[in-house]
């Protein structure tokens, strides 16, 4: 079942119920892009644009936008009668605020883009705001629309430290909800914004995010209707067939369709035994992914056929697979001519749920018969983040969502000039090949067409082959909710997004 019926006049009223799992390391998801931080404060900060779930761009903060005949100028006009939650007017002092300063300063990867194809973003009049480019960027309304780029109030942000500003754990917003309460370990609570810009909108009187560290007692108080929602990963994957077939819950996948999710092995390519790709190979044909498909998972996803999503129409199809095959990475590791249980392996788990947890042991086990020492070393979310971001990892588990074009995700990972000290999803693997570069500069130069499929070709091969990071699964979403919820899958980010008509069926009396 896909989705519920939208009924005819939504009820005002009511507590929307929903879990923070893993609690996030911050509420500020311009500064932290963790998919926990952006579930959260995603109804509290807005952006200029979101996409409908046929992937076509739709107004939020900018109300409309133009694109110059010659591609390199985008005008945005902007939303009026627009409030901070503490009053202050909104203007396009803030989205210049936050595009020529907040983030150039907090993602050195979303600047590192703008530093090379836009010349300078100014405005001109009131509430107007344009994007002057060095050189066509078809990707960037995807880039504004993700969901990571919100809007940030330049009041409370100039002239301080951005990555330190105490507003990061208690942000004010434009959005539906206003940032109420963190407890920590417990909750964290929003409340209705009653200035809201949008009138008569929201329509619940507050959203709290429970935090739950159990799986199993977060499957029970989504049984018990104490929560109404479930992501994928909220609870155990086993359970989520079990409690899609409830009588009372609709179970659907719509909601990510400019999210698709690649889970992947980050190795650290700095740290003997690991420079070495045929040691990299051989750790990929030792793991059996479909059987993490199928019992780690629960079939929540499919055997990953390269870097880049085989749903992307840049993934080559003709790619070489690594199948499993224990007799074959045992020979890897022997053509590879190094002692790869010299060195004891520790394998970073980022407390991302039971699976995760699973999988970690799993891989543990899985590289066993080759010789590998691994200690699995579990920790919270915002230390996994901290010590990822630091480099301070052998392997870790992590996965991005792919946003169309894999320069504006894949990249990062990649890149030898993202090697930053700033993010699990920067190129912590420390990869450096100059060939991959001049590819990845060489194919954002290039027009859509033949030419650019074969360079992406060439460039997926190669990181196919030197596998700084092990793709492991395509990921599938299932999200369970109760019917007496409405409205809450809209847009291709949904559960991020800021649930301004989201609505809860009244009490039965």
């Amino acid at each position: 079942m896909f989705g519920s019926t939208v009924q005819a006049a939504p009820q005002d009223g009511g507590i929307l119920n929903l879990i923070a799992q893993p609690e996030p390391p911050s509420l500020m998801h311009g500064v932290v892009t963790h998919v926990s931080t952006q579930y959260v404060s995603g109804k509290v900060l807005q952006g200029l644009l979101t996409f409908d779930t046929d992937l076509k761009p739709q107004p939020v903060l900018a109300k409309s936008w133009s694109v110059s005949p010659d591609g390199l100028t985008y005008t945005f006009d902007l939303q009026p009668g627009v409030t901070w939650h503490d009053g202050k007017p909104f203007t396009e002092q803030d989205v210049l605020f936050s595009f020529n300063t907040f983030y150039p300063e907090v993602d050195k990867r979303f600047g590192s883009i703008f530093e090379q194809f836009v010349a300078a973003i100014d405005s001109s009049k009131p509430l107007q705001v344009s994007f002057h480019l060095k050189k066509p960027f078809a990707p960037l309304l995807s880039s504004l629309g993700s969901g990571l780029r919100p809007v940030v109030p330049k009041h409370l942000y100039e002239g301080s430290d951005l990555r330190a500003n105490p507003y990061n754990l208690k942000p004010v917003g434009t959005g539906p909800f206003v940032f109420q309460e963190w407890k920590r370990g417990a909750y964290i609570k929003l409340a209705k914004n009653p200035h809201y810009w949008k009138q008569g909108l929201p329509h619940l009187d507050g959203v709290v995010f429970h935090v739950i560290p159990d799986g199993s007692s977060r499957s029970a108080a989504f049984e018990r209707n104490d929560v109404q929602v479930l992501r994928a990963g909220d609870a155990d994957y086993s359970d989520l067939k079990r409690l899609g077939a409830l009588p009372d819950v609709v179970a659907s996948e719509q909601g990510y369709e400019l999210y698709a999710g690649l889970a992947f092995l980050q190795i650290n390519t700095r740290k003997p035994p690991l420079d070495n790709p045929k040691v990299r190979q051989a750790i990929l044909t030792a793991l059996n992914r479909q059987f993490i498909v199928d019992n780690i998972f629960f079939g929540a996803g499919r055997v990953s056929q390269g870097p880049f999503v085989s749903s992307t129409p840049y993934h080559d199809p003709q790619l070489p697979q690594y199948a499993y095959d224990l007799k074959k990475a045992k020979a890897l590791i022997a053509e590879s001519g190094v002692d790869v249980g010299a060195v004891r392996i520790r394998l970073l788990n980022g407390e991302k749920g039971g699976a995760w947890e699973r999988l970690a042991e799993y891989t543990k086990q899985a590289l066993q018969p080759l010789g590998f020492k691994v200690q699995v070393v579990t920790s919270d979310a915002a230390t996994w983040f901290q010590r990822v971001s630091d480099w301070d990892f052998d392997l870790t588990y992590n996965f991005i969502f792919q946003i169309g074009d894999p320069y504006l995700t894949n990249a990062y990972l990649y890149r030898s000039d993202y090697i930053l000290k700033t993010s699990p999803f920067a190129n912590v693997s420390g990869y450096n090949n100059p060939e991959a570069d001049r590819l990845w500069n060489q194919v954002v130069d290039t027009a859509e067409g033949p030419q650019r499929q074969k360079l992406y070709s060439e460039l997926e091969n190669l990181l196919n082959q030197d596998l700084p990071i092990a793709p492991i699964f395509e990921m599938r979403y299932p999200t369970l909710y109760h019917k007496q919820v409405h409205n809450l899958l809209r847009t291709a980010t949904s559960l991020n997004e800021d649930y301004e008509s989201v609505y809860l069926d009244a009490p039965t009396p």
